[in-house]
């Protein structure tokens, strides 16, 4: 998708008569639902209007495609300008350009593409100019089949139009020679070159040709985690990181260096929401960890995830191998002080104080990883948190690093690539579901996310059975709201969720596999959320149960109406006093909802057994028009 695109002539018309911010601000609005803030009108005025004027002086002819703020597929990042046309040799060309406002920047020495510069207020890192545009435009060719097939070419680079480099220069420094030699770097005194250049790579104007290719190409499927386990395992790149992905990806290498260096226990918490990365990372850096030599494992309390990823990598990798890289939070209660260079811990919000079948091992989880390794790493997102039992918080993490004398770090990763990358329906969600009240009111379009609700549940599981054809991604979760019927957990004819009015029935999964996400016929099966956390699907089909309902124009939980087999909420009464049972309640059954809606990457199909709270979520949806209602 892209905010605003025409051709150079038009482009520059548009900033001589003072219309151009306006343009995009109006499309901002109009798609996303929100006014564009000044700083960043401020930010296209400066930027747009010095590469309007390199572009009026250029030879880049005047039917040249000029876009501004392109939204790669599934992520939620965005190009800030491409220009457009064909190269010498006759070939669709698109110059990728990442816009800075940055007047200084440092250098970092030990992480890789990462650079040191004033942002929003205070010195931070970030990746260098040069490593993201280059990301971008790998991302671009991972995801379009056209620009592949067509062998579009994609030229990176960077304009940073306030910079004066200092000499030597610390952007380019030799560590960052890989990144600027493929994405070169153009300061305030570059002008002249980045004409040059510009002309060098549009010798032949496309009247937009190219930028539909990139725009309305078609996409290659999106890649799954489980789906590259094994790939990403060998050390090969299967997930481009973008921008606070790779800052934590450097820091945490860089925070193993320190730990095997000095010896001094270190405890790291990565904070992020549904989709930004969190278990992509955690494999990453487990593969180059243990490339380096060092000892590291996998952790996570989410048996599914576990069981599916050793599934995957069976045949590949010794199963001994396995279970040691991959292991549960339960697994420590007896490890000895600093057994592990680094334990990576994954959705560590569903950490327990207790271990084993009977809660009766062990006492505390948090505190047996940061006890059992040098370095620990939690990823959290509080707001997964779906049981009574789940313990894991930041204020939890810090309190036992503190305990044993661990120093605590804190970084946040900022960028979605679940639900197609589109932030929106995040937060969308979460005002929908009235978790938190949020800026955005307004729903993703169908073009950016694929949201339905249906009035049959029949008719949802015949368009997820669809989807699934395709590929065996696609699957059908439910609220634990019906009974776990255990004589016929095996039998395909005893379905335990039951709508009588639709006649619509349904088995949980049978067998109780542990691989139920990739097993062939699930589709035929609901998963719950003890089944579907911490994985991903492309399209997910969601029947929300009577446990959550809409009255009196408030979307109020129900616990009552939980199934008498889900532990979820058990411990309650013991845990909480009377003023607190309802809201922690009311939390886990909304943030339940929240994860089974956020385990598509491509779509959610949902069916309410509360009319009326059906009604509420069409209601939000037509915000955008009809596209809602199925």
């Amino acid at each position: 998708m892209i905010i605003y695109q025409n051709t150079k002539d038009k482009f520059l018309d548009d900033i001589t008569e003072g219309v151009l911010e306006e343009k995009i601000g109006d499309a901002v609005e109009q798609r996303f639902g929100r006014r564009t803030p000044k700083s960043e009108m401020r930010a296209w005025t400066n930027s747009l209007g010095y590469m309007g004027t390199i572009l009026s002086v250029s030879a880049v002819p005047d039917d040249a495609g000029i876009a501004v703020e392109y939204n790669i597929p599934y992520t939620s990042k965005r190009v800030d300008m491409i220009v457009s046309g064909f190269d010498g040799e006759g070939r669709n060309s698109a110059v990728i350009i990442e816009l800075k406002q940055w007047e200084s920047a440092e250098a970092v020495p030990g992480k890789d593409g990462v650079v040191r510069t004033f942002i929003n207020g205070s010195v931070h890192e970030t990746t260098h100019p040069s490593y993201q545009a280059w990301s971008y435009a790998m991302a671009i060719r991972d995801f379009n089949a056209d620009v592949q097939d067509r062998d579009v070419v994609l030229q990176p680079c960077a304009c940073l139009h306030n910079y004066v480099g200092s000499d030597p220069d610390p952007l380019l420094d030799r560590m960052y020679g890989v990144y600027t030699d493929g994405a070169p770097v153009f300061s305030k005194r570059d002008g002249g070159r980045l004409k040059r250049f510009l002309e060098s790579m549009i010798r032949k104007g496309d009247r937009l040709e190219t930028v539909f290719l990139i725009d309305s190409g078609r996409l290659r499927p999106s890649k799954s985690l489980q789906d590259s386990l094994c790939s990403m395992m060998e050390g090969n790149r299967e997930f481009i990181m973008l921008d606070t992905q790779k800052i934590v990806y450097e820091e945490v290498l860089s925070s193993v260096r320190k730990v095997l260096r000095d010896g001094r226990k270190r405890t790291l918490i990565v904070r992020g929401g549904p989709g930004t990365g969190k278990t992509v990372l955690a494999i990453n850096l487990l593969s180059e960890v243990i490339s380096r030599g060092s000892s590291a494992a996998y952790v996570t309390r989410n048996a599914a995830p576990r069981h599916v990823y050793k599934y995957k990598l069976k045949g590949s990798m010794k199963k001994n191998r396995v279970d040691v890289l991959f292991r549960g939070s339960g697994e420590f209660t007896e490890s000895p002080e600093n057994a592990f260079d680094v334990l990576l811990v994954d959705e560590a919000h569903r950490l327990n104080e207790k271990s084993g079948m009977f809660s009766n091992l062990g006492e505390n989880q948090v505190m047996e990883l940061i006890r059992s390794s040098r370095l620990s790493v939690f990823f959290i997102d509080e707001d997964q948190r779906v049981t009574v039992k789940d313990i894991g918080t930041e204020d939890e993490i810090r309190r036992f690093a503190k305990m044993l004398g661990s120093e605590v770090g804190r970084m946040e990763l900022d960028s979605q690539y679940r639900c197609s990358g589109s932030d929106g329906y995040m937060e969308w969600l979460d005002h929908t579901l009235h978790i938190r009240y949020t800026a955005t009111l307004e729903p993703p379009s169908p073009s950016e996310y694929d949201f339905r609700v249906f009035d049959d549940p029949c008719v949802l599981r015949e368009e997820i059975e669809r989807r699934n054809a395709e590929n065996n991604r696609s699957r059908i979760v439910a609220g634990y709201c019906w009974n776990w019927i255990t004589e016929g957990k095996n039998d395909p004819n005893v379905h335990d969720i039951t709508i009588p009015e639709y006649g619509f029935e349904m088995s949980w999964n049978l067998g109780s596999t542990n691989t139920w996400a990739v097993d062939p016929g699930s589709v035929e099966e609901a998963g719950c959320i003890h089944t579907c956390q911490g994985l991903e699907f492309d399209y997910v089909g969601v029947i929300i149960g009577p446990d959550m309902r809409f009255e009196s124009g408030e979307v109020v939980t129900d616990a009552s109406k939980r199934a008498r087999t889900d532990q979820s909420l058990r411990g309650l009464r013991t845990k909480y006093g009377p003023g607190e049972r309802e809201a922690v309640a009311d939390r886990i059954i909304k943030n339940t909802y929240k994860v089974l809606m956020t385990r598509g990457m491509k779509g959610c199909y949902v069916y309410c057994t509360d009319r009326a709270l059906s009604d509420y979520i069409k209601g939000r949806y037509a915000a955008r028009g009809e596209g809602g209602r199925s």
